[in-house]
């Protein structure tokens, strides 16, 4: 832990210089999951050239390690700092539900710096749980604990939530899921079109928020510049939902996602074997979103 405490003091310009050193190695010399990456690339973009294709590649491999280097950062980085470079433009969104004393569930992806936005939600006068897989590492699962509760974020595992939904059942606070994982189980899993796949999704967040009849928000996480970001809240559904086909969030989510990445296809995380499962190798039963 001292090792990373004393990384997370070096500025930010310096461990900037380290991802691009690192970029190149795990791009050109280690060749880190290249052969996904670009498999995923071409099939998701038939339209793209192979030189876009190795452009995106690229720069895929520069947002990859700066996520790194700026998410062990984050322990080292002060309030206004951190509130400076990663920017919510419409914190009303969720706040009206607040009002309301509602908790808000928000569904985000693999983008961007992902690590960064619940602690900047908090900053910004946002109260967030992010919702976690366990770690395989026990020394890493702590490390990403330290990490993600800075500033006060709650992070809590999946095996936790059923309590802490409970627990906090009236506690306004946005409930964040990184919505874009593979299903673990895809029989279960909610299948659809997405970027030119046949694609499943979890079905775990409709699930919650039909349950708890709470509002969900997407969470729009874009990059300005190195090291600075900019959070758009948009709506997806809000209860009652019994007139609200089942699977209609999980669609929603995933046709403002595809915006998401086709704006700025290097910074989702392409290195995830994310259509290795496949409509035909599994006897489907109907998901069971309610």
């Amino acid at each position: 832990m001292l090792f990373f405490r004393l990384l997370a003091r070096l500025p930010l310009s310096f461990l900037h210089g380290l991802s691009t050193f690192l970029s190149v190695v795990l791009h050109r010399l280690v060749r880190y999951r290249r052969a996904v990456i670009e498999e995923n690339l071409r099939q998701s973009f038939p339209e793209k050239t192979p030189a876009e294709i190795q452009a995106i590649t690229k720069a895929f491999y520069l947002n990859f390690t700066d996520l790194i280097v700026e998410t062990i950062k984050l322990p080292g980085l002060a309030a206004d700092d951190l509130q400076k470079r990663m920017v919510c433009l419409n914190t009303e969104l969720p706040m009206a539900w607040f009002q309301k004393g509602l908790p808000v569930l928000v569904m985000t992806s693999h983008t961007a710096n992902w690590e960064w936005t619940a602690p900047s939600l908090v900053v910004q006068g946002l109260p967030s749980d992010s919702i976690y897989k366990t770690l395989s590492s026990p020394f890493a699962n702590d490390l990403m604990q330290i990490i993600r509760s800075r500033f006060g974020a709650v992070p809590v595992s999946m095996k936790e939530l059923p309590r802490r939904l409970v627990a906090a059942k009236n506690t306004p606070r946005l409930i964040g899921m990184v919505a874009d994982q593979v299903p673990d189980i895809p029989e279960y899993a909610h299948w659809t079109d997405f970027l030119h796949h046949d694609t499943p999704f979890y079905p775990g967040s409709e699930r919650l928020a039909r349950s708890r009849n709470l509002p969900v928000i997407y969470a729009d996480l874009r990059r300005v510049k190195r090291g600075y970001y900019e959070l758009t809240f948009r709506p997806l559904a809000e209860p009652p939902y019994a007139d609200l086909p089942l699977g209609s969030i999980i669609d929603n989510y995933r046709d403002q996602l595809e915006k998401t990445i086709r704006a700025k296809p290097s910074d989702w995380l392409w290195s995830h074997k994310r259509w290795k499962h496949w409509r035909g190798k599994y006897s489907f039963l109907d998901p069971k979103l309610t």
